[in-house]
């Protein structure tokens, strides 16, 4: 698997492979960090925060993460520039080292992309489960092909994107190379729910 550095953006938040996430952007390292991808046309990783706050001195970021693209950029009423990013490759965090504008620097590894196994019949309910969150959210995504709810790995980072979990479960979900182990974490994680009552019609 290659290795490589690549900036690091610690958030209280998780971004997913295919997911987006809107980011204000107002400190100086990584306004110089934007620049510098946009000039280099490069990205830059997104880490959950283990330790420390996303503004102020550096924090310590998990070792897993995602690369971060930019693919949308415009600058707020309140001159706070705001990014649409869209999440991309897996990555593990080897090292870390800190500029010294305070920007973490990591050697990362990247993870091999999900292959386009199909969903397993042990998994059909969570298809099912995602076709009613992406109606009833009127998501962008809600005219999604057949091709993709048959593909393992895209109804699990849709979900983990769409359902209320922690970021605990979703760090978990990063970590975990193979698509069907991500779709039993989630089916073990939806909640169980009573059948509604008999009534006699």
């Amino acid at each position: 698997m290659t290795v490589q550095a690549l900036p690091l953006f610690p958030l209280h938040a998780t971004l997913l492979p295919g997911a987006a996430l809107g980011l204000r952007v107002f400190e100086a390292r990584y306004l110089d960090l934007v620049r510098e991808c946009g000039r280099q046309g490069s990205t830059f990783g997104v880490c959950p925060i283990l330790e420390g706050e996303e503004v102020g001195a550096p924090a310590t970021p998990a070792a897993w993460g995602v690369e971060a693209r930019i693919e949308d950029f415009d600058m707020g009423a309140d001159g706070v520039l705001q990014l649409k990013l869209r999440g991309a490759r897996r990555f593990h965090v080897l090292k870390t080292h800190v500029r010294d504008n305070g920007l973490v620097i990591g050697e990362v590894e990247w993870r091999l992309p999900d292959d386009d196994g199909e969903l397993q019949p042990e998994h059909a309910l969570l298809a099912v489960l995602l076709e009613h969150i992406l109606e009833q959210a009127g998501s962008e995504l809600a005219g999604a092909g057949q091709a993709q709810m048959d593909q393992a790995a895209w109804v699990g980072w849709r979900l983990a994107e769409l359902l209320p979990l922690e970021e605990e479960q979703r760090l978990l979900l990063l970590q975990e190379d193979d698509p069907c182990r991500r779709l039993d974490h989630l089916l073990a994680w939806i909640p169980e729910f009573d059948p509604p009552p008999e009534t006699d019609l």
